[in-house]
């Protein structure tokens, strides 16, 4: 999704400026919103390569969503010519990484995110990086720095402290782009936390750090689309004092939003008319939402009117593309030679856009053997650990791509239609209750919508969520109803389908050798789907009963034990009771995609799909919903009759 403007245009003074530093300099660039940053990244990469005679290893690159580094790997793909083996990585995947090369005893996949941050930063205190592969980085390279908030930024400081004397690097970031704070649950906090890193790196390089700036704007190509630019700057001098902070954001928030609604209204997506503007237009479009409720919201509305679209996952919601389980599965040798992985994927189908040299490029990150090959077994292991490159996440090709503003950060289309936001009113305060208001927050993310778009930018009518409620306890959103413990659907995340067996050999006994077939050739994203119960007997005391995915009538896989577990605990009235009652069938489910599983190969040659230990399996999305009746004949109310 990258501004044709960009392919091949001559750097900038201040683009050529950041690029031509040497490999220990010091880097800071502050890049307004369609600077051309990663454009810059890239030619940066090459330069390190090419002129500064760095290894490919030496170089460090992270950044903080899987968005922005496939952006950036994509546009080194495209664009670089030495820098062709630089990685890219999140901070969260190259954290795991070092925790499992230092501590491969550990079973790291149990830690919540932010415990395997910490550990890493422990880690890299302990000397852990200077004992991998490369040893000590010589330069690293640190996009979106503005996001870096708790203990992330306390990773990357541990990080680029223990590298200072011998280490250069390059960082790169917009405060008024900051859209993340609100992994700090702190308001004080997350204040506070405002800037820290840039505030870090430029007290304890004062002397050495050299700071550049692009400014120039290579993504907008109309005036309308330009708008928000000048609040850029404003949003990057917000004052250090939070009450003043918080009136100059209101105003600024209140700004963004009067120029906002005098862009064309698009209408309402209830309206066939804008449907069909949406269904036939050729070029990118996203819906940016404030909240993944409104995207479930609209994506279930044109999902029911059958307008083709993509519903943006989170970032650290991934999937492994078909193909990798249909060459696995292809060969018994324990390595491959780059023309034998050719050959083999001669008869697969590839992703858009990909070819057999680049995905054994982004293969050999993983599973490296010895005399050029690539080692089968360490291929297995990196897709069973879910730690494939972020290139190889599968991604699919649309047009129209419905998202959170926070899961669209980094992303640039030709039309971009914002969902109207709500006037900002700070919460009226009960007794000693807080509220997290956070009017800089809301400003930022607001400036970020109104920056995506090439072309054409719009107001889209909001759609009524007012039963469309998080739990936060389960990290889900689901639907509720006039009473507060009325529960009428719930969102479907990348892990509810089971992958403890291949489909149709766990609860189904069906044929899997035939299902895989079924799953291969018929099933493709967007493939109306609904879970119905097996029967009514529990899987656990904490679970609910299994239900089986079916999609035109087939059933093609079963439900997990976290979506049997989630279920339960979302229909149990409190602590003490359990659920009696569960929804026989739950609608408006869709295929997110048909991805790649590895596991047992015992538990493969005994489901009859060979000793590969990988096979297929559906991955769902959009927000199910509980029909209380098996006939689906009269309204479903929810639990005991509240209405939906």
């Amino acid at each position: 999704m990258t501004s044709p403007m960009l392919e091949d245009h001559r750097l900038t003074a201040e683009q050529q400026a950041v690029v031509d530093q040497s490999w220990d300099a010091r880097v800071l660039v502050t890049a307004g919103a369609g600077a051309g940053k990663t454009y810059t990244l890239v030619r940066r990469l090459d330069a390190l390569v090419e002129r500064e005679q760095l290894e490919a290893g030496e170089i460090l690159v992270l950044s903080f969503s899987r968005a922005a580094v496939r952006e950036l790997t994509e546009r080194i793909t495209r664009h670089a010519s030495g820098a062709q083996r630089v990685r890219a990585q999140t901070f969260d995947g190259w954290a795991s990484a070092l925790l499992r090369r230092a501590y491969p005893d550990t079973d790291w996949g149990t830690l919540a995110f932010d415990r395997r941050i910490i550990a890493a930063t422990d880690a890299i205190d302990q000397g852990a990086v200077e004992v991998g592969e490369h040893g000590a980085p010589a330069h690293v390279v640190i996009d979106e720095v503005q996001d870096l908030v708790g203990v992330r930024r306390d990773m990357v400081e541990s990080l680029l402290d223990r590298f200072q004397d011998n280490c250069g690097f390059t960082v790169v970031g917009d405060s008024a782009q900051a859209v993340y704070g609100f992994q700090v649950s702190d308001a004080q906090e997350r204040a506070e936390e405002t800037n820290r890193f840039l505030d870090w790196v430029r007290a304890t390089f004062s002397e050495d750090l050299i700071t550049l700036h692009l400014g120039d704007n290579f993504r907008a190509r109309t005036e309308a689309v330009r708008v928000a630019l000048p609040f850029g700057a404003e949003l990057q001098r917000l004052p250090r004092d939070p009450t003043e902070a918080a009136k100059e954001a209101e105003r600024i928030h209140g700004d963004l939003r009067s120029l906002l609604l005098t862009a064309p209204n698009f209408g309402s997506l209830e309206t066939e008319f804008v449907l069909s503007a949406l269904r036939d237009y050729p070029d990118s479009t996203a819906i940016l939402c404030r909240d993944n409720g409104q995207a479930l919201a609209l994506s279930g509305q044109l999902a029911d009117a059958d307008v083709p679209h993509t519903l943006q996952r989170s970032a650290r919601d991934r999937s492994a593309p078909s193909w990798i389980a249909e060459l696995l599965a292809s060969t018994a040798a324990s390595t491959l030679t780059q023309e034998r992985f050719c050959e083999l994927l001669a008869d697969i189908e590839l992703p858009v856009d990909s070819t057999p040299e680049s995905l054994w490029r982004s293969v050999r990150k993983v599973a490296r053997g010895v005399g050029g090959t690539v080692d089968i077994a360490a291929f297995h292991r990196a897709l069973a650990e879910h730690r494939l490159p972020d290139e190889l996440a599968a991604a699919h090709p649309s047009s129209l791509v419905v998202s959170t503003v926070h899961r669209a950060k980094g992303l640039e289309f030709d039309r971009v239609l914002v969902v109207e936001p709500r006037v900002l009113k700070e919460p009226r305060r009960v007794e000693k209750k807080k509220y997290d208001y956070d009017p800089a927050a809301e400003a930022r993310l607001l400036y970020v919508a109104m920056t995506r778009a090439r072309d054409d930018l719009y107001v889209l009518d909001a759609p009524a969520t007012w039963q469309l409620r998080k739990d936060k306890r389960l990290d889900r959103w689901y639907l509720g109803g006039r009473s507060s413990w009325a529960r009428n659907g719930i969102e479907m995340l990348g892990d509810d389908v089971s992958h403890e067996q291949p489909p149709g050999a766990e609860d189904l006994h069906e044929d899997c050798a035939k299902l895989l077939t079924h799953l291969r050739t018929d099933i493709v994203s967007g493939c109306p789907a609904e879970l119905v119960l097996l029967h009514d007997i529990p899987v656990a005391a904490d679970q609910s009963p299994p239900y089986a995915v079916v999609v035109r009538g087939q059933r093609i896989a079963v439900v997990s034990e976290r979506f049997r577990t989630d279920l339960a605990r979302m229909l149990h009235r409190g602590a003490h009771t359990e659920a009696q009652k569960w929804p026989p069938v739950i609608t408006g489910v869709r295929v997110d995609c048909v991805e790649s599983v590895a596991g047992s190969s015992a538990v493969s040659e005994h489901a009859g799909l060979g000793a590969q230990g990988v096979w297929l399996a559906p991955r769902l999305c959009g927000l199910g919903r509980f029909q209380w009746y098996h006939d689906r004949s009269s309204e479903a109310d929810g639990i005991e009759g509240d209405e939906a």
